[in-house]
C-alpha cells in the first residue's frame, strides 16, 4: 500500500508542476517571425497505431514550405487544405523551424516541453498507482466488493 501512496503523491506533484509550467509556457516571451511562405508540397496519410492491443489510425500531415531560398518541414499542421501546392501561406519562423501557428512555437519552448513531460508524468503515476492498488487488493484476498456471509 506504501507504493500506492508514493505514486499518488508523485502524481499530485506532477499535476502541480504541470499547472505552473503551463502558466510559465503561456507567459514565455516568444521569438518568432510571421512570414509568407510558398507551399512546395502538401500531403497527408493515415498511420496505423496500436495502443493496448487496439489498432487505430491517425492522420499525418507532411507539408513542405519554401522561404528565403530554403525548404522547411511545417511543424504542427492540422490539415492540408490550408496548404495547397503552389499557394502562399502565413507561417511562423522560429529558431530555424517553420510552424503552422503560434501555439506550435510555444509548445517547442523549454517551458512547453517541460509542461508536456509533467502531464505525461502525472498520467504515468496514476496508472502505476492503479497497478499497485490492484496488486495490493489481490494479496489481501479481495477488494471493496468482498463476499459477506
Amino acid at each position: 500500500m506504501k507504493r500506492v501512496w508514493i505514486c499518488l503523491g508523485a502524481m499530485v506533484v506532477f499535476i502541480i508542476a504541470a499547472v505552473f509550467l503551463n502558466k510559465a509556457a503561456k507567459n514565455t516571451e516568444l521569438d518568432y517571425e510571421e512570414v509568407m511562405a510558398r507551399v512546395v508540397s502538401s500531403d497527408s496519410y493515415q498511420k496505423r497505431v496500436r495502443i493496448n492491443g487496439k489498432t487505430t489510425t491517425s492522420t499525418v500531415y507532411e507539408i513542405v514550405v519554401s522561404y528565403g531560398g530554403k525548404e522547411y518541414d511545417l511543424k504542427n499542421a492540422h490539415n492540408t487544405y490550408s496548404y495547397r501546392e503552389g499557394s502562399t501561406a502565413k507561417v511562423y519562423f522560429s529558431n530555424g523551424k517553420m510552424y503552422a501557428d503560434v501555439e506550435g512555437v510555444r509548445s517547442d519552448t523549454l517551458a512547453g516541453k517541460a509542461h508536456f513531460v509533467a502531464v505525461i508524468g502525472a498520467f504515468a503515476m496514476f496508472i502505476l498507482s492503479m497497478i499497485f492498488l490492484t496488486k495490493v487488493e489481490k494479496k489481501s484476498g479481495g477488494g471493496p466488493l468482498q463476499k459477506v456471509g
